[in-house]
């Protein structure tokens, strides 16, 4: 059993899916996102699209940081974390614009201040205000906030997304095959549209990451920030404190921050290609939960997936690899590795993507291609090794 099944956390879902198969799943099986017929006006040519997501454990990493070092500016990259987990989900679909979300914030307030609070929906208004200047718009309707201790050791951030869109500008999956390229988009380095170095991580993965990285003391200091169920083994194994330098050319960061970089959203670069290269998107992957082989739930037919041209990986996920011990394979089905986001296409239309990728700042070149095969698999090399996944 591996430490992140030992904690309590699937990265592949089992259960849930188990728990969800009898539930309908929309008008396109394929989609990245449920689809359905757009029932608040009965129009055939709309679809409603509704998606739930959050930024995970990775808010206790925030408490964390906060509690040790008193900058409550983190929790701004917390909000970020819930909104991009959603609106990145739905650009799979092909949904950039005209967007509601709502909030839910679930919180022991014990520990978890107003002033929490208010940096969580501050942040969440002030990105929607930086992603309207590029033509992404989003509106805030509100939420639920919850004081919710004997549920919730420290806070839950989560966010619910919806849109109504045309059925003509969906992207669905069903047009990957057999002969496409894969334009991957790096999660790692620092877009125009950021601010600081991110480390490429993501919003999944950081149960793991926060045990394996940083050390027994802050189980001793903060018993509130992890399951009393665990066993000692699996709990904060690692050497790392939250400010210590991690070494990042080009950049001073601490390992506390570099796991905490909020979560890259590719929103105005998906919309331009979109809007430019509507018709050559094929499909599109956010390499979220499942890391590298998410690809494998929304393939239309039996095919191979090959990706034998991954980005170099990102510092954060040798660090990671390092303290836990965790082979390549399970990195793999965990973490996006250095690509979170993947566009199915044709090899004459790639480069164009690529161009509009490398406009913003954000890396992009083609990671792999789709080839015949008899049933749904995947390749992935890693380290000049090659690993495959069967769905």
């Amino acid at each position: 059993m591996s430490l992140y099944q030992k904690r309590g956390v699937s990265a592949q879902k089992e259960e849930v899916h188990a728990a969800i198969q009898d539930l309908d799943q929309g008008l396109y099986a394929n989609a990245f996102c449920k689809i359905y017929p757009d029932y608040l006006t009965g129009d055939a040519d709309h679809v409603n699209i509704m998606h739930a997501d959050g930024a995970g454990t990775k808010s206790i990493l925030a408490y964390l940081y906060w509690k040790e070092t008193s900058d409550i500016s983190v929790w701004r990259g917390i909000a970020q974390d819930a909104v991009v987990m959603n609106l990145d989900d739905l650009l799979c679909v092909g949904v950039y614009d005209n967007i509601i979300f709502n909030s839910t914030i679930d919180r022991n307030k014990h520990l978890i201040t107003g002033e929490v609070l208010k940096e969580i929906i501050d942040g969440t208004s002030a990105l929607f205000a930086d992603l309207e200047k590029m033509g992404v718009n989003i509106h805030y309707l509100g939420g639920e906030t919850a004081d919710v201790g004997d549920v919730v050791r420290t806070v839950a951030v989560n966010g619910t997304m919806t849109a109504r869109w045309p059925k003509s500008k969906l992207v669905t999956n069903d047009r990957i095959a057999v002969g496409d390229v894969i334009v991957g988009l790096s999660s790692a380095g620092m877009a125009a549209y950021e601010t600081e170095y991110n480390s490429g991580i993501g919003s999944n993965g950081l149960t793991s990451a926060r045990h394996d990285m940083f050390s027994k003391v802050y189980a001793e200091r903060y018993p509130e920030s992890f399951d009393p169920n665990l066993s000692n083994e699996v709990v904060y194994i690692g050497k790392h404190t939250m400010t210590d330098p991690v070494e990042v050319p080009g950049f001073s960061v601490n390992a506390g921050k570099m796991v905490l970089s909020p979560t890259r959203t590719f929103a105005p670069i998906i919309r331009q290609i979109l809007e430019t290269n509507f018709d050559a998107v094929h499909g599109m992957i956010h390499c979220s939960g499942g890391g590298q082989t998410k690809c494998l739930k929304y393939l239309p037919a039996p095919m191979r997936v090959v990706k034998d041209s991954l980005f170099d990986i990102p510092p954060v996920f040798d660090l990671i690899q390092q303290a836990s011990g965790a082979d390549n394979r399970e990195m793999l089905q965990v973490f996006n590795m250095g690509c979170r986001m993947e566009i199915y296409t044709n090899e004459k239309d790639a480069q164009q993507m690529i161009d509009i990728s490398t406009k913003f700042g954000v890396d992009a070149k083609i990671i792999g291609r789709v080839e015949e095969a008899r049933e749904k698999c995947l390749d992935v090399y890693l380290n000049d090794e090659k690993f495959t996944f069967i769905p």
